[in-house]
């Protein structure tokens, strides 16, 4: 079969599709990538940046709103929701052209169109033969000597609340509400479904959020979570843990929508404008040929070693479709891991537990490792020690001062196990710990190294020399 020779082909133009492609562009190799969509993916069209950027817009609002305890007279505070949304698009498409601007940049072949795996008795070499049907109906056949697939993922979908774009929504069409609801039912406490019921509270949305388990984040350190549900609903969020919508008593009208939630056994009605389903993110392997291979699954997800190399060695897969911490930045590190193993590098193996996870709520939430249950769990012998930002000179001046920052050690060995950040602007220094924890500093090392004051990364120190009864300002 004739067809375009590549060295890497990579099925889908997300953060880690295209991180992988200008790598592998890097390292001198032959690069195609297929994409039906918009180069950039969920990520910039339909996740972290459009999000971040109504996120900024709200958070302008709620600090505008408080503008008088600053000295600053700011009367008829208001918000233009139409242009808040126009900015959202501007800023999205600045990046879209700056991606695109970097293919062309590291001469990768972009392929728009829908890339489809072949039966493997027309394979043409060892990664198989992929199709690309075009827009205009044409067909590309790209020959791989290795493949990497990138395909992402979807909003999960709970049976009985599927999206309709009018009453009930996912991420995907709230991010394109033309107007903003009254009020607003978060189903689920996770990551996207706290940073929704935050925006939203600041936007002046009467928000509840119900979640299943018996707190929000649960993937989070517990004491996060308690501050976390603490805070919303200071602010007027009402939270239902341990609750589950009854979906079969789903009713809609003009008005918006009824439902009921059971919570250790009572029953609970609600009504809203508008329902928001936020239970997590389902893999695409579907419609791409996936089925053409032996490439295995586990739980749904494409199956990868440390490499992010398949059970096919010359098959990867990074980014969504494996699971795991499904986080662009993941996205983008796995793609620069597989692509590097490819090369014949020997990069780090793919390491979960040091991969920085945030959380753009205010305040917002930023970890990394292990959490204090985790860490016991693994058998460690533990320390932590914890700083508030009650008495940070930078955070009182922020007029931001909520939240802490917690550090579990491995009282043996001295080793960082993990770092639990949730206050003011946590998320631009989380980077700082990620760090420490790469290069196994011990508390003496983190603490004794300068922090500039005023700064808010003073309290990371702190909490730090607190794990060691040397904290100076507790």
């Amino acid at each position: 079969m004739s067809g375009q020779a590549y060295d890497i082909v990579i099925l889908g133009g997300g953060t880690g599709g295209y991180v992988a492609a200008i790598r592998a562009a890097q390292l001198g190799k032959k690069v195609a990538l297929v994409e039906k969509d918009k180069l950039g993916g969920t990520c910039l069209h339909r996740g972290c940046i459009p999000s971040k950027a109504l996120l900024r817009s709200a958070e302008v609002l709620a600090t505008t709103r408080q503008a008088e305890e600053f000295g600053v007279i700011a009367p008829e505070v208001s918000l233009d929701f139409t242009r808040v949304q126009s900015r959202k698009d501007g800023i999205v498409a600045q990046i879209h052209k700056g991606v695109q601007y970097l293919m062309k940049k590291n001469k990768i072949d972009v392929f728009n169109g829908i890339g489809r795996i072949m039966a493997p008795s027309i394979f043409s070499s060892r990664s198989g033969t992929l199709s690309v049907e075009m827009p205009d109906g044409s067909f590309e056949t790209l020959i791989p000597e290795h493949l990497i697939l990138a395909t992402g993922s979807r909003p999960r979908v709970l049976p009985g609340l599927e999206p309709d774009g009018e009453h009930i929504l996912t991420s995907d069409e709230a991010l394109a509400l033309e107007a903003l609801p009254d009020s607003l039912i978060i189903v689920g406490g996770g990551v996207i479904g706290v940073e929704w019921a935050s925006m939203m509270n600041d936007f002046g949305v009467d928000v509840t959020v119900v979640e299943a388990g018996p707190r929000l984040v649960p993937t989070e350190d517990e004491e996060i979570s308690r501050e976390l549900d603490r805070l919303l609903r200071k602010r007027g969020v009402k939270v239902l843990t341990n609750a589950s919508v009854l979906a079969d008593t789903l009713r809609k009208d003009a008005s918006g929508v009824t439902v009921a939630a059971e919570q250790k056994g009572e029953r609970v009605e609600l009504a809203a404008a508008k329902i928001l389903v936020s239970v997590g993110r389902a893999p695409n392997v579907e419609q791409f040929g996936l089925e053409n291979t032996d490439v295995k699954l586990e739980r749904g997800f494409i199956r990868v070693n440390g490499h992010m190399q398949t059970n096919i060695p010359h098959i990867y897969a990074i980014g969504d479709v494996i699971g795991g911490l499904q986080l662009a930045h993941a996205a983008s590190h796995e793609g620069v891991v597989a692509v590097e193993h490819i090369c014949g590098l020997e990069p780090h193996t793919h390491e979960a537990h040091r991969i920085p996870r945030c959380v753009y709520t205010r305040s917002e939430i930023a970890s990394v490792g292990w959490t204090e249950a985790e860490a016991k769990e693994k058998g460690f012998r533990i320390k932590t020690g914890k700083f508030g930002f009650k008495p940070l000179g930078k955070a009182i001046v922020y007029g931001e001062n909520d939240g802490f920052i917690k550090v579990v050690i491995d009282a043996d060995k001295n080793d960082l196990l993990g770092v639990h950040m949730i206050g003011p602007h946590v998320t631009d220094y989380i980077a700082e710990a990620a760090l420490a924890q790469l290069l196994e500093a011990s508390p003496w090392e983190i603490g004794s190294t300068i922090h500039p004051h005023p700064t808010l990364s003073e309290a990371f120190a702190e909490a730090v020399l607190a794990a060691e009864g040397r904290a100076i300002h507790i």
